[in-house]
């Protein structure tokens, strides 16, 4: 049986465990931010046909908001080399991931789908970014059931897990997610900027966090 794009797009990685944590209040954490981003996604990039930024959560919930946030700010900016998917506006979340996914799938045929998302985690960890290699499932730590999507993810802790998701998301500080959502902003449109210019122009290697 012909596998669907669905099941394709988180790719397979031999190394699940590579990834690359800032706090948002680090020294150039937009910069460190950016080169992981471009560390990674530079091995699959020359690969694809479009570099998709796929910034996940909604609106109506103040910790789940991250995402959205990160696409708004960077939507705001004007023209991009690379798709944003997931505004406050137009959200990519619980109802409609799977058809963003498909949308996704027939649109572009081998793009690098780069994931946004909160998350929550200790109480040491609440500010922290982190990129790696692979894919998220959005809506884990909710005990949501919903597909794993990315090549790539970006993760904020927003908040303390482990009692009452839904309560804590819900009474998340807005400043701490506007504060980590521009940080985030920053870094992933220098990070996703240069990776596009290595797709188009084959470049081995392109700035990103230095500027």
């Amino acid at each position: 049986m012909q596998e669907s794009f669905r099941d394709l797009l988180p790719r397979a990685w031999a190394d699940q465990t590579v990834e690359q944590k800032v706090h948002m209040d680090a020294p150039e954490a937009d910069a460190v931010l950016a080169r992981a981003i471009y560390r990674y996604g530079s091995q699959l990039v020359k690969k694809t046909d479009e570099v998709v930024l796929l910034c996940v959560g909604t609106d109506r919930s103040i910790g789940d908001s991250l995402g959205p946030l990160v696409g708004s700010i960077l939507a705001e900016r004007g023209s991009s080399p690379f798709t944003i998917l997931g505004t406050l506006d137009n959200p990519v979340h619980a109802s409609n991931l799977c058809e963003t996914v498909d949308w996704i799938g027939s649109k572009f045929k081998r793009p690098l789908v780069v994931a946004v998302d909160a998350c929550l985690g200790r109480v040491e960890s609440v500010g922290v970014l982190t990129t790696g290699k692979g894919s998220l499932r959005p809506g884990a730590g909710v005990n949501k059931t919903l597909p794993a999507v990315g090549d790539l993810f970006i993760t904020g802790v927003v908040n303390v897990g482990g009692f009452m998701e839904y309560f804590v998301l819900q009474n998340t500080r807005l400043s701490l997610v506007m504060r980590m959502a521009r940080i985030a902003a920053m870094g992933i449109g220098q990070g996703l900027t240069a990776l596009a210019a290595a797709r188009t122009t084959g470049e081995s290697e392109v700035s990103a966090g230095d500027g």
